[in-house]
Protein backbone atom coordinates (compact mmCIF):
# COMPACT_ATOMS: atom_id res chain seq x y z
CA UNK A 1 0.00 0.00 0.00
CA UNK A 2 2.81 2.56 -1.06
CA UNK A 3 0.33 5.27 -2.37
CA UNK A 4 0.84 8.44 -0.34
CA UNK A 5 -2.21 9.13 1.83
CA UNK A 6 -3.54 12.79 2.63
CA UNK A 7 -4.92 14.77 5.04
CA UNK A 8 -7.73 16.12 2.68
CA UNK A 9 -10.92 14.31 2.94
CA UNK A 10 -11.99 13.03 -0.53
CA UNK A 11 -15.21 12.01 0.93
CA UNK A 12 -17.27 13.67 4.28
CA UNK A 13 -20.27 12.27 5.70
CA UNK A 14 -21.64 14.25 8.17
CA UNK A 15 -24.79 12.91 10.64
CA UNK A 16 -26.10 10.43 8.17
CA UNK A 17 -29.18 8.74 8.97
CA UNK A 18 -31.52 6.29 7.12
CA UNK A 19 -34.54 4.31 7.48
CA UNK A 20 -36.13 1.77 5.53
CA UNK A 21 -39.88 0.44 5.89
CA UNK A 22 -40.83 -3.10 5.69
CA UNK A 23 -42.87 -4.05 3.17
CA UNK A 24 -45.92 -5.41 4.39
CA UNK A 25 -46.59 -9.11 3.62
CA UNK A 26 -50.40 -10.31 2.09
CA UNK A 27 -52.04 -11.13 5.63
CA UNK A 28 -50.76 -7.44 6.88
CA UNK A 29 -52.19 -5.76 3.80
CA UNK A 30 -55.30 -7.73 4.52
CA UNK A 31 -55.60 -6.95 7.88
CA UNK A 32 -54.77 -3.10 8.00
CA UNK A 33 -57.83 -2.99 5.34
CA UNK A 34 -60.23 -4.56 7.93
CA UNK A 35 -59.09 -1.85 10.20
CA UNK A 36 -56.65 -3.22 12.56
CA UNK A 37 -53.79 -0.49 13.17
CA UNK A 38 -51.08 -2.55 12.63
CA UNK A 39 -48.00 -0.26 12.56
CA UNK A 40 -45.18 0.25 10.48
CA UNK A 41 -42.01 -2.00 11.02
CA UNK A 42 -39.44 0.69 10.27
CA UNK A 43 -35.08 -0.26 10.79
CA UNK A 44 -33.00 2.64 11.04
CA UNK A 45 -30.21 1.27 8.82
CA UNK A 46 -27.75 3.65 9.71
CA UNK A 47 -28.05 5.98 12.45
CA UNK A 48 -25.99 9.67 12.66
CA UNK A 49 -22.81 8.26 11.29
CA UNK A 50 -20.13 10.88 10.55
CA UNK A 51 -16.94 9.99 8.51
CA UNK A 52 -13.89 11.36 6.56
CA UNK A 53 -12.59 9.14 3.47
CA UNK A 54 -9.06 10.85 3.14
CA UNK A 55 -7.26 11.29 -0.03
CA UNK A 56 -5.08 7.76 -1.18
CA UNK A 57 -6.20 5.38 1.24
CA UNK A 58 -7.88 2.37 2.01
CA UNK A 59 -10.92 2.65 4.41
CA UNK A 60 -11.94 -0.94 5.83
CA UNK A 61 -15.55 -0.95 7.19
CA UNK A 62 -16.53 -4.30 9.37
CA UNK A 63 -19.12 -5.74 10.80
CA UNK A 64 -21.64 -8.43 10.91
CA UNK A 65 -24.60 -8.95 8.29
CA UNK A 66 -26.85 -6.06 9.24
CA UNK A 67 -24.60 -3.59 10.36
CA UNK A 68 -25.42 -1.18 8.08
CA UNK A 69 -22.30 -1.35 5.89
CA UNK A 70 -23.56 -2.28 2.41
CA UNK A 71 -26.39 0.73 3.22
CA UNK A 72 -23.39 3.23 3.82
CA UNK A 73 -21.43 2.45 0.84
CA UNK A 74 -24.94 3.03 -1.18
CA UNK A 75 -25.32 5.81 -0.15
CA UNK A 76 -21.98 7.41 -0.73
CA UNK A 77 -21.85 6.18 -4.35
CA UNK A 78 -25.23 7.99 -5.11
CA UNK A 79 -27.26 4.72 -4.95
CA UNK A 80 -29.68 5.38 -2.07
CA UNK A 81 -30.21 9.10 -0.79
CA UNK A 82 -29.95 9.70 3.28
CA UNK A 83 -33.13 10.61 5.18
CA UNK A 84 -30.96 13.30 6.90
CA UNK A 85 -27.50 13.92 6.81
CA UNK A 86 -24.37 15.57 4.47
CA UNK A 87 -22.12 14.31 1.52
CA UNK A 88 -19.41 16.39 0.99
CA UNK A 89 -17.28 14.65 -2.58
CA UNK A 90 -14.19 17.44 -2.24
CA UNK A 91 -15.65 19.75 -0.32
CA UNK A 92 -18.79 19.65 -2.57
CA UNK A 93 -22.24 18.47 -1.23
CA UNK A 94 -23.50 15.96 -3.23
CA UNK A 95 -27.11 15.82 -2.05
CA UNK A 96 -27.80 19.36 -1.79
CA UNK A 97 -29.97 19.57 -5.91
CA UNK A 98 -26.94 20.54 -7.37
CA UNK A 99 -27.06 18.62 -10.85
CA UNK A 100 -23.59 19.86 -11.85
CA UNK A 101 -22.14 18.62 -8.58
CA UNK A 102 -23.96 15.28 -8.40
CA UNK A 103 -22.92 14.58 -12.02
CA UNK A 104 -19.40 15.07 -11.26
CA UNK A 105 -19.75 12.51 -7.59
CA UNK A 106 -21.27 10.15 -9.45
CA UNK A 107 -18.54 9.71 -12.03
CA UNK A 108 -15.95 10.57 -9.40
CA UNK A 109 -17.44 7.83 -7.48
CA UNK A 110 -18.36 4.21 -8.57
CA UNK A 111 -19.01 1.00 -6.50
CA UNK A 112 -18.09 -2.62 -7.31
CA UNK A 113 -20.79 -4.80 -6.03
CA UNK A 114 -20.40 -8.55 -4.25
CA UNK A 115 -21.87 -10.94 -7.02
CA UNK A 116 -20.40 -10.17 -10.54
CA UNK A 117 -23.06 -12.06 -12.44
CA UNK A 118 -26.03 -9.87 -11.33
CA UNK A 119 -24.08 -6.53 -11.42
CA UNK A 120 -23.87 -6.36 -15.13
CA UNK A 121 -26.22 -6.68 -17.87
CA UNK A 122 -26.54 -10.32 -18.99
CA UNK A 123 -27.92 -8.95 -22.49
CA UNK A 124 -25.37 -6.43 -23.12
CA UNK A 125 -21.45 -7.46 -24.68
CA UNK A 126 -18.82 -7.19 -22.82
CA UNK A 127 -17.35 -3.85 -25.06
CA UNK A 128 -21.01 -2.43 -24.69
CA UNK A 129 -20.66 -3.06 -21.14
CA UNK A 130 -17.85 -1.15 -20.30
CA UNK A 131 -17.83 1.21 -23.14
CA UNK A 132 -21.09 2.82 -22.82
CA UNK A 133 -20.85 5.10 -20.34
CA UNK A 134 -17.27 6.41 -21.43
CA UNK A 135 -19.07 7.56 -24.21
CA UNK A 136 -22.04 9.09 -23.09
CA UNK A 137 -19.81 10.92 -20.63
CA UNK A 138 -17.49 12.38 -23.18
CA UNK A 139 -14.36 9.77 -22.16
CA UNK A 140 -14.44 8.40 -25.55
CA UNK A 141 -16.45 8.42 -28.66
CA UNK A 142 -18.29 5.64 -31.27
CA UNK A 143 -15.56 5.73 -33.42
CA UNK A 144 -12.37 5.19 -30.77
CA UNK A 145 -14.19 2.75 -28.27
CA UNK A 146 -12.85 -0.46 -29.35
CA UNK A 147 -9.21 1.19 -28.08
CA UNK A 148 -10.91 2.46 -25.47
CA UNK A 149 -12.15 -0.77 -24.01
CA UNK A 150 -9.33 -2.96 -25.20
CA UNK A 151 -6.67 -0.58 -23.02
CA UNK A 152 -9.40 -1.31 -19.84
CA UNK A 153 -9.43 -4.83 -20.41
CA UNK A 154 -5.82 -4.90 -21.09
CA UNK A 155 -5.33 -2.78 -17.63
CA UNK A 156 -7.96 -5.41 -15.72
CA UNK A 157 -6.06 -8.68 -16.91
CA UNK A 158 -8.60 -9.58 -19.74
CA UNK A 159 -7.98 -10.52 -23.22
CA UNK A 160 -9.57 -7.78 -26.07
CA UNK A 161 -10.29 -10.45 -28.42
CA UNK A 162 -13.47 -11.55 -25.92
CA UNK A 163 -14.93 -8.02 -25.62
CA UNK A 164 -18.17 -9.31 -27.84
CA UNK A 165 -18.79 -12.03 -25.53
CA UNK A 166 -21.43 -12.17 -22.99
CA UNK A 167 -20.86 -12.05 -19.13
CA UNK A 168 -22.52 -15.93 -18.79
CA UNK A 169 -19.46 -16.99 -21.14
CA UNK A 170 -16.99 -15.78 -18.20
CA UNK A 171 -16.28 -17.47 -14.97
CA UNK A 172 -16.92 -15.11 -11.55
CA UNK A 173 -13.45 -14.34 -10.92
CA UNK A 174 -13.47 -12.56 -14.96
CA UNK A 175 -17.08 -11.01 -14.58
CA UNK A 176 -15.37 -9.26 -11.23
CA UNK A 177 -12.66 -7.83 -13.61
CA UNK A 178 -15.20 -6.51 -16.17
CA UNK A 179 -17.37 -5.00 -13.51
CA UNK A 180 -13.72 -3.41 -12.48
CA UNK A 181 -13.10 -2.05 -15.82
CA UNK A 182 -16.71 -0.74 -16.13
CA UNK A 183 -16.18 1.18 -12.95
CA UNK A 184 -12.64 2.57 -14.30
CA UNK A 185 -13.74 3.31 -17.59
CA UNK A 186 -15.24 7.07 -16.09
CA UNK A 187 -11.78 7.91 -14.87
CA UNK A 188 -12.56 7.32 -10.98
CA UNK A 189 -10.91 8.46 -7.81
CA UNK A 190 -13.04 7.09 -5.26
CA UNK A 191 -13.85 2.96 -5.48
CA UNK A 192 -16.51 1.54 -2.98
CA UNK A 193 -15.76 -1.80 -3.34
CA UNK A 194 -18.65 -4.06 -1.49
CA UNK A 195 -17.91 -7.28 -0.31
CA UNK A 196 -16.17 -7.60 -3.69
CA UNK A 197 -14.44 -11.47 -3.38
CA UNK A 198 -16.68 -12.75 -0.86
CA UNK A 199 -18.65 -14.76 -3.82
CA UNK A 200 -15.16 -15.94 -5.75
CA UNK A 201 -13.66 -18.98 -5.06
CA UNK A 202 -10.73 -18.84 -2.44
CA UNK A 203 -7.89 -19.38 -5.51
CA UNK A 204 -9.79 -15.73 -7.41
CA UNK A 205 -10.11 -13.69 -4.49
CA UNK A 206 -6.02 -13.13 -4.03
CA UNK A 207 -6.28 -12.53 -8.00
CA UNK A 208 -8.49 -9.45 -7.39
CA UNK A 209 -7.23 -8.24 -4.23
CA UNK A 210 -3.62 -7.40 -6.28
CA UNK A 211 -5.92 -6.24 -9.13
CA UNK A 212 -7.19 -3.38 -7.35
CA UNK A 213 -3.83 -3.05 -5.17
CA UNK A 214 -2.22 -2.18 -8.34
CA UNK A 215 -4.66 -0.12 -9.89
CA UNK A 216 -4.61 1.55 -6.81
CA UNK A 217 -0.89 2.34 -6.53
CA UNK A 218 -1.36 2.89 -10.23
CA UNK A 219 -4.29 5.31 -10.67
CA UNK A 220 -3.69 6.88 -7.23
CA UNK A 221 -7.27 5.42 -6.26
CA UNK A 222 -8.95 6.45 -3.38
CA UNK A 223 -10.93 2.81 -1.71
CA UNK A 224 -13.64 1.94 0.49
CA UNK A 225 -13.47 -1.88 1.16
CA UNK A 226 -16.35 -3.02 2.72
CA UNK A 227 -16.35 -6.96 3.92
CA UNK A 228 -16.42 -9.04 6.97
CA UNK A 229 -13.84 -11.30 5.70
CA UNK A 230 -11.39 -9.32 8.65
CA UNK A 231 -8.49 -11.48 6.87
CA UNK A 232 -9.06 -9.28 3.52
CA UNK A 233 -9.30 -6.23 5.04
CA UNK A 234 -5.99 -6.15 7.79
CA UNK A 235 -4.79 -6.97 4.44
CA UNK A 236 -6.29 -3.94 2.09
CA UNK A 237 -6.58 -1.44 4.69
CA UNK A 238 -4.83 1.46 6.32
CA UNK A 239 -7.62 2.65 8.53
CA UNK A 240 -10.90 0.57 9.66
CA UNK A 241 -14.14 1.54 10.53
CA UNK A 242 -16.39 -0.81 12.80
CA UNK A 243 -19.98 -0.64 12.54
CA UNK A 244 -22.70 -2.25 14.57
CA UNK A 245 -26.46 -1.92 14.33
CA UNK A 246 -26.32 1.44 11.70
CA UNK A 247 -23.37 3.15 14.00
CA UNK A 248 -20.09 3.53 14.02
CA UNK A 249 -18.79 2.33 17.23
CA UNK A 250 -14.74 2.61 16.73
CA UNK A 251 -11.81 3.81 14.21
CA UNK A 252 -8.57 3.81 13.95
CA UNK A 253 -5.35 2.96 11.51
CA UNK A 254 -5.12 -0.63 11.40
CA UNK A 255 -2.19 -1.70 13.15
CA UNK A 256 -3.42 0.19 15.89
CA UNK A 257 -7.15 -1.48 15.92
CA UNK A 258 -5.68 -4.96 15.60
CA UNK A 259 -2.87 -4.03 18.00
CA UNK A 260 -5.53 -2.59 20.72
CA UNK A 261 -9.17 -2.51 19.89
CA UNK A 262 -11.34 -0.68 22.12
CA UNK A 263 -14.66 -1.28 22.05
CA UNK A 264 -15.51 -3.97 23.36
CA UNK A 265 -17.61 -5.17 20.33
CA UNK A 266 -14.33 -4.81 18.06
CA UNK A 267 -12.45 -6.72 21.08
CA UNK A 268 -14.79 -9.51 19.93
CA UNK A 269 -15.44 -9.07 16.16
CA UNK A 270 -11.14 -9.86 16.67
CA UNK A 271 -10.64 -12.09 19.11
CA UNK A 272 -9.35 -15.40 18.10
CA UNK A 273 -10.51 -14.40 14.95
CA UNK A 274 -8.33 -15.93 11.65
CA UNK A 275 -5.69 -13.21 10.82
CA UNK A 276 -3.05 -13.26 8.40
CA UNK A 277 -0.32 -14.59 11.23
CA UNK A 278 -2.75 -16.51 12.62
CA UNK A 279 -4.38 -18.59 9.95
CA UNK A 280 -6.21 -22.08 11.40
CA UNK A 281 -7.62 -20.37 14.86
CA UNK A 282 -11.21 -21.23 14.66
CA UNK A 283 -13.50 -18.06 14.85
CA UNK A 284 -15.30 -18.21 18.08
CA UNK A 285 -18.82 -16.07 17.27
CA UNK A 286 -20.01 -13.61 19.92
CA UNK A 287 -22.64 -14.82 22.99
CA UNK A 288 -26.20 -14.03 21.60
CA UNK A 289 -27.88 -13.55 18.87
CA UNK A 290 -27.95 -10.05 17.25
CA UNK A 291 -31.15 -8.01 18.57
CA UNK A 292 -33.98 -7.08 16.27
CA UNK A 293 -33.46 -4.44 14.35
CA UNK A 294 -37.30 -3.57 14.01
CA UNK A 295 -36.61 -3.17 17.90
CA UNK A 296 -32.77 -2.05 18.61
CA UNK A 297 -32.22 -2.09 22.16
CA UNK A 298 -32.10 1.70 24.02
CA UNK A 299 -28.82 3.10 25.21
CA UNK A 300 -25.60 1.40 23.31
CA UNK A 301 -27.51 -1.02 21.31
CA UNK A 302 -24.34 -3.38 22.20
CA UNK A 303 -25.17 -3.45 25.85
CA UNK A 304 -27.10 -6.63 25.48
CA UNK A 305 -23.98 -8.52 24.62
CA UNK A 306 -21.06 -6.93 26.16
CA UNK A 307 -19.35 -8.49 28.89
CA UNK A 308 -18.93 -5.13 30.11
CA UNK A 309 -22.00 -3.76 30.72
CA UNK A 310 -22.76 -0.88 33.07
CA UNK A 311 -26.15 0.76 33.77
CA UNK A 312 -25.64 3.77 31.89
CA UNK A 313 -25.18 1.18 28.89
CA UNK A 314 -28.85 0.48 28.86
CA UNK A 315 -30.10 4.57 29.17
CA UNK A 316 -27.73 6.68 27.19
CA UNK A 317 -26.22 6.64 23.61
CA UNK A 318 -22.14 6.79 24.10
CA UNK A 319 -20.64 9.38 22.10
CA UNK A 320 -18.21 8.94 19.68
CA UNK A 321 -14.70 9.94 21.66
CA UNK A 322 -11.15 10.36 20.74
CA UNK A 323 -8.77 8.16 22.40
CA UNK A 324 -5.40 8.54 20.89
CA UNK A 325 -4.66 10.29 17.66
CA UNK A 326 -6.42 8.89 14.65
CA UNK A 327 -8.14 6.42 17.23
CA UNK A 328 -11.72 7.49 18.28
CA UNK A 329 -14.67 5.15 20.31
CA UNK A 330 -18.07 4.89 20.97
CA UNK A 331 -18.41 3.68 24.05
CA UNK A 332 -19.27 4.70 28.00
CA UNK A 333 -16.21 3.20 29.34
CA UNK A 334 -14.27 5.90 27.93
CA UNK A 335 -16.44 8.58 28.99
CA UNK A 336 -17.08 8.37 32.52
CA UNK A 337 -15.11 10.96 34.43
CA UNK A 338 -11.78 9.62 35.26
Amino acid sequence: MSNEITRFPVLELERISKTFVQKPDLIIKIARKTGLGIPEQKVLALDDVSLDVYEGEVLGIVGESGCGKSTLGKIVSGLLSPDKGVIRYRGMGINEANSFVTRIACLGIQMIFQNPYSSLNPRMKIRDIIGEAAIVHGFTDKNKVDDYVDSLMIRCGLAPEYKNYYPHQFSGGQCQRIAIARALAVMPDVLICDEVVSALDVSVQAQILNLLTSLREESRLTSVFISHDLRVVEHMSNRIVTMYMGRIVEIAETGDLLKLPAHPYTCKLFEDAPSLNNRNVEFKSIEREIPSAFNPPSGCHFHLRCPKKMDICTQAVPKMISIEPGHKVRCHLFDLPS
